[in-house]
């Protein structure tokens, strides 16, 4: 197996988004950046520009491989097929953290008992997949060239750092310890698999489309401003300038 140091770097960089929520919480950088709401704006706004300048309209052009291998356009539901996948992802991502949330109610109200909780495994093991396929993707991308992956770096770091805000503001010290150590790892393993394996070009249309719906309601469930808590014009800052970046690379 060739190793390519470019989806390397890369991997490393986005396993080290993680590790940077467990440096920021341990020096006491968390509270104190995190309860500023302006910062989650701007990467909300990187992570919302990245959806609409870049994966949607790939999304698009994506299609066109999955029409091919369904037989043709005149295939039941062929135009359809990629964002029927891109649903499916959505709903999954949704229905984990719908469970999560009720189990959340449950233990407030002293209705949960247990030393193990099977949503919080549940949870850990939804968004590790997720980061193993950004990590799956990387090599992918470096296929495209160092801007394209230099981009989908960037975005995705981000993206990771209100993930995992968000998983420890949800779990607290069970996710500090071996939960962010396995998200990490997730993504190494994820570029692993994919810089040993072939990926044919429908394989990563309908990869993409899973993608795009997890960027979609991670996007929309962790990193949208909630309700008065949002910096509105940091939220358009961190989209105007990436969608400016998107749209000449």
């Amino acid at each position: 197996m060739e190793i390519s140091p470019a989806p390397l770097v890369a991997a490393l960089i986005l396993a080290a988004a993680y590790v940077a929520g467990g440096w920021l919480t341990a020096h006491g950088a968390d509270e104190e950046i995190w309860a500023r709401r302006r910062w989650i704006s701007a990467s909300a706004g990187v992570s919302v520009a990245y959806v609409f300048v870049d994966v949607l309209p790939e999304l698009a052009a994506q299609n066109r491989a999955v029409v091919a291998a369904a037989g043709g356009e005149r295939a039941l539901f062929a135009e359809q097929r990629i964002y029927v996948l891109a649903l499916l992802s959505f709903v999954v991502l949704y229905g984990i953290q719908y469970f999560v949330l009720a189990s959340r109610e449950q233990r407030r109200h002293g209705e949960a008992t247990g030393a193990v909780d099977p949503t919080y495994l549940l949870h850990l093991a939804g968004y590790a997949a997720y980061s193993g396929l950004i990590g799956y993707l990387l090599t992918e991308r470096s296929e495209r060239g160092a801007g394209a992956l230099a981009v989908y770096t960037v975005a995705m770091a981000l993206h990771f750092l209100i993930v995992d805000h968000s998983l420890l503001a949800e779990h607290g010290a069970r996710y500090a310890g071996t939960g962010r150590a396995l998200m990490a790892a997730s993504v190494v393993a994820g570029w692993l698999i994919g810089a040993a394996t072939h990926m044919s070009s429908l394989t990563f249309a309908r990869l993409f489309a899973i993608l795009a719906g997890g960027v979609v309601i991670t996007s929309l469930r962790a990193e949208l401003p909630n309700q008065r808590q949002g910096r509105f014009w940091y939220f358009v800052l961190g989209a105007v300038i990436f969608a400016g970046i998107l749209l000449f690379t």
